[in-house]
């Protein structure tokens, strides 16, 4: 299980002030759940993966994953691909393998199942976007990750591309059960691919409400039960995309509920 208790996250600003970007915030992910934080611009989402990725350790907190602290077997994709323009399709994938000599085999397979077998010895200069952001989620998995953090990996794609991706990611997740953390700023996104949505609050972000989806899979963002329950959702919360739930806009929901906590 992965177990997130940050109490403060600040940034050092101007003038010898500090910005608090996280407060408060809890979070539990079970094993090979697949969770999605959304939330207003600005309230600490990609802070919140930099955190629990430990690629920012400046904080007032914990992160565990399975009772320790994330180590080893953590996979990353970003907004950007940010593939090495002098590498090769295969040898960007290898980037993040090691010494794993099952690496290059996997790393194929991974790839000829992308569709990108014929692209392995090309540059990154050569390939489209999406064949591109291909390589990055075939990169992100070649270490059949326990942990996979995502910042809004497909928010700049056109929508055929971008649900080919979605589909890909999710046969991916199904097969090697990593823990995900998918950061979106589309709710219709976060309910098509996530098992629970956590929305956090303006900054200093926190956790406002945590939401089971409860639809089969496979769905696509643009599916009728996926537009139904977000409309829903946001008929019961209409204030829910800027951090607010309920009247009072206070306290922890859960399962669609708010907590007297």
């Amino acid at each position: 299980m992965l177990d997130i208790d940050i109490a403060r996250k600040r940034y050092p600003d101007r003038g010898g002030r500090s910005h608090l970007a996280l407060a408060g915030l809890r979070l539990q992910v079970q094993a090979g759940e697949f969770v999605c934080v959304v939330g207003p611009s600005g309230c600490g989402k990609s802070t919140l993966l930099n955190v629990v990725g430990g690629l920012d350790r400046d904080v007032e907190g914990r992160v565990t994953l399975g009772g320790r602290p994330p180590a080893a077997g953590i996979g990353f994709m970003f907004q950007e691909p940010r593939l090495m323009p002098w590498l090769t399709v295969l040898e960007n994938v290898l980037l993040v393998a090691g010494d794993d000599p099952a690496a290059p085999a996997r790393a194929r397979e991974l790839l000829q199942a992308m569709e990108l077998g014929d692209v392995l010895d090309a540059y990154p200069g050569r390939l489209s976007g999406g064949m591109q952001r291909r390589v990055a989620l075939a990169r992100a998995f070649v270490i059949e990750p326990g942990l996979l953090l995502m910042d809004e990996p497909f928010v700049s794609l056109d929508a055929p591309t971008a649900d080919r991706l979605r589909t890909m990611l999710v046969g991916l997740w199904q097969r090697c059960r990593s823990t995900v953390l998918f950061v979106t700023h589309d709710l219709r996104e976060a309910l098509a691919l996530g098992d629970r949505v956590c929305f956090l609050s303006g900054a200093p972000g926190r956790v406002v409400l945590e939401w089971t989806v409860g639809l089969g899979r496979p769905r696509l963002p643009n599916d009728a039960a996926v537009l139904e329950l977000q409309h829903d959702l946001l008929a019961r919360h209409p204030e829910l995309l800027a951090g607010l739930v309920g009247p009072t806009a206070s306290g922890q929901g859960r399962e669609g509920e708010m907590s007297d906590a």
